[in-house]
């Protein structure tokens, strides 16, 4: 290299050039030189990253490789090549100019760790990637974890980059962060709080990404899109999406519903208000009215036995409708809903199924059904239950019973012409 800077040096004077600027031009042209060489070995390694080893890698059967060539692993590690070379040329170099030669040298070093922070990078996306497709980890809050992963290497990286441009020990940066640790504290609260909370959500299995999650608070009704270190993305069924913080998850209280979802069958609760007037004792004659009715011609027959029974064991009189027992035609309704509900296709029979009357309010005698249906999906779903009130609504008028509602504007005028006629 001695002999090539005074071969430099003689070219150069014999030009016209005075001894004292030489060294300067040569510094020059060295310097061109050099950046020349780096520019060939980083455009030569782009080659053959980008050439012979992603035909090898499109040829090989595994997908890892791939996922890292698609992701830039080795093309980062190319810009390696170009910052080691500089750094074994530059004391050559700069022989003349040693006060240089350290500050060249610290922005090699900068320049290596950034781009092996950039390699590093890469690589934990391509490992996020493999490991979200397992099965054991498709509903964990992977995106979480790398992150806090990543904050900790551009944390590690910034302390690596002020220890050489200071010139001390990385340990008297992490001795002074600890008096900082309030400071650090207020800045990534959110983080550290987020942190938490993913580590509590995943060991607790509170939320999973496909989750349909409920908090009213926030407006949120739909599906967990993903869940990171800050911050839980939620599509509702709007189709907005809604961000909430990841720790409001451990603080405030949502449904999910995951569990309605994995049992197989979504719950109807909802009633049927009955008009109070419309409630009767039913007579022999309406009785054996009833008989015709497929869902309760069984139950007829040994009800009636079973009230005969009583009503002749206590000598009682019957034709005076209201004396012993007897039942009633809401009573007879309630059943006929549990029987159909029984017999539908739509609804388990495995799972809790009643038919219940609840306290009387000013809207009528709430007969409630409380069922499960044998889908979850809320289409399917929406569909059986609305087949259901469409039948028992039609049939309730097959009982002398009607159902309560708020007069409207065709009552009152109904009522009015009948009262005229």
């Amino acid at each position: 290299m001695e002999s090539i800077d005074s071969w430099i040096d003689k070219v150069i004077i014999n030009l016209g050039v005075s001894e004292g600027a030489a060294p300067y031009i040569r510094l020059l042209v060295l310097l061109l030189v050099i950046a020349l060489l780096a520019w060939l070995f980083f455009f030569i390694t782009k080659r053959l990253v980008n050439g012979v080893l992603q035909k090898y890698v499109k040829r090989s059967r595994v997908k890892w490789d791939d996922m890292m060539m698609d992701n830039k692993v080795f093309s980062n590690l190319a810009h390696i090549v170009p910052a080691i070379i500089v750094k074994i040329i530059t004391p050559i170099i700069f022989r003349d100019f040693e006060k240089i030669v350290p500050f060249v040298v610290k922005l090699t070093d900068i320049y290596l760790i950034i781009v092996i922070m950039m390699v590093i990078n890469a690589t934990l996306r391509v490992g996020q990637k493999i490991i979200s497709k397992s099965k054991a980890f498709v509903d964990k809050p992977l995106s979480s974890y790398f992150q806090l992963i990543r904050i900790i290497l551009y944390i590690a990286a910034g302390i690596l980059i002020l220890s050489i441009l200071m010139g001390k020990s990385p340990v008297y940066f992490l001795s002074a962060f600890g008096a900082m640790t309030a400071i650090i504290m207020l800045i990534f609260k959110d983080t550290i709080l987020g942190l938490v909370a993913s580590v509590q959500i995943s060991a607790n299995d509170m939320v999973r990404v496909g989750d349909w999650v409920e908090m009213p608070k926030f407006n949120a009704d739909g599906d967990v899109l993903a869940i990171n270190l800050n911050t839980v993305k939620v599509q509702n069924w709007d189709k907005t999406v809604t961000t909430i913080p990841t720790y409001y998850f451990i603080t405030d209280s949502f449904k999910n519903w995951r569990g309605m979802q994995e049992s197989g069958g979504r719950r109807i609760k909802r009633a049927l208000y009955i008009n109070a007037r419309t409630v009767k004792f039913v007579d022999p004659e309406t009785r054996q009215h009833y008989m015709q009715y497929y869902l309760l011609k069984d139950y007829l027959v040994v009800r009636q036995k079973e009230i005969d029974h009583y009503n002749k064991e206590y000598d009682v009189d019957t034709s005076v409708l209201i004396n012993g027992r007897r039942m009633t035609n809401l009573g007879v309704f309630r059943h006929y809903v549990e029987s159909y509900l029984r017999n539908h296709k739509g609804i388990r029979n495995d799972m809790i199924l009643m038919v219940r009357q609840l306290n009387i309010e000013d809207r009528g005698i709430p007969i409630e059904i409380y069922c499960f249906t044998t889908t979850t999906e809320w289409v399917k779903y929406e569909e059986i239950q609305a087949d259901i009130f469409d039948h028992l609504l039609a049939a309730v008028s097959f009982f002398d019973l009607e159902i309560f509602q708020q007069p409207g504007g065709s009552d009152i005028t109904r009522a009015f012409s009948e009262r005229n006629t």
